[in-house]
C-alpha cells in the first residue's frame, strides 16, 4: 500500500492518512477508534478543502477532521506502507481506494523520489516546496543549456522538464532517466501538496522568457 504516514487528530478520536483513491486522485482517509468503517474525502486543488464522499455521515466524520487531516499530512511523501488496523475496531474496514500500479510502485521504490524526499524533507517528516523551489530556480540561472532554451525561445514546459529531469539526474547519477519517469515523481510530490509542487520554478521560466523577448 503506498500512502503517507499515520496523523493523530485531535478534533475527533481518529488518526489519518493519504492515499491514491479509485479515481486516481489523491484522497484522505479518517479512521475513527470507535467504528469500523473509515471516512474518505477527496480534496478540491483550486481551494484546498475537503469532499467528503457522498456516504461519510458527518456526525461521526466532520468537515473540521477532514481539514485537520489534510493539514497535518500536507507535504507529507509517500510511501510504501503496510495496511492500518486500530487496536479496538474491526479488520479489513473497507476503503475505497485502488490497488497500487506497478508504476506507482516502481516510482515510490525508484532511487530518483527516494532523494527528492531524502534531500528535500524538513525536521518534521514534511517535504520543503520552498527548498525544492528555489534549489530547481538556482540551477535554471546557472544552466548554459537552459540559457540557450531561453533564448532560443523554447517552450515553458520544454524548459522546465529539462530543468527538472536534470536535476532529478544529478541527486542520483542516473543518466538514463527518462522523461515519463521524471513526469510520475512530480505527479507523486503534487498529490500530497497544497499547490501545484513546481508553480514557483513554472513563474520563474516565465519570467526569464519574457525578459529575453525584451
Amino acid at each position: 500500500m503506498i500512502r503517507t504516514k499515520i496523523v493523530e487528530l485531535s478534533t475527533i478520536a481518529a488518526v489519518a492518512y493519504r492515499q491514491k483513491l479509485k479515481d486516481g486522485k489523491s484522497g484522505v482517509v479518517v479512521m475513527r477508534y470507535d467504528q469500523a468503517q473509515p471516512g474518505l474525502a477527496s480534496f478540491s486543488r483550486k481551494t484546498g478543502d475537503p469532499v467528503p464522499n457522498a456516504n461519510v455521515n458527518l456526525d461521526l466524520f466532520p468537515l473540521e477532521a477532514f481539514k485537520e487531516a489534510l493539514e497535518l499530512t500536507s507535504g507529507t511523501p509517500y510511501s510504501k506502507r503496510g495496511a492500518v488496523t486500530l487496536s479496538g475496531s474491526l479488520p479489513d474496514a473497507e476503503v475505497e481506494t485502488e490497488a497500487d500500479g506497478p508504476e506507482d510502485e516502481a516510482t515510490v521504490d525508484s532511487a530518483e523520489y527516494a532523494a527528492v524526499v531524502a534531500a528535500y524533507t524538513n525536521k518534521k517528516g514534511e517535504l520543503s516546496y520552498d527548498l525544492i523551489n528555489k534549489d530547481f530556480i538556482q540551477f535554471a540561472h546557472s544552466s548554459k543549456m537552459v540559457g540557450e532554451l531561453v533564448a532560443n525561445r523554447a517552450a515553458e514546459d520544454d524548459i522546465r522538464d529539462h530543468v527538472i529531469r536534470v536535476k532529478l539526474e544529478g541527486l542520483t547519477g542516473n543518466r538514463d532517466l527518462t522523461a515519463v519517469q521524471a513526469q510520475r515523481i512530480v505527479d507523486m510530490l503534487d498529490e500530497v501538496s497544497p499547490r501545484y509542487v513546481f508553480r514557483e520554478l513554472n513563474d520563474e521560466i516565465r519570467r526569464m522568457l519574457s525578459q529575453a523577448k525584451g
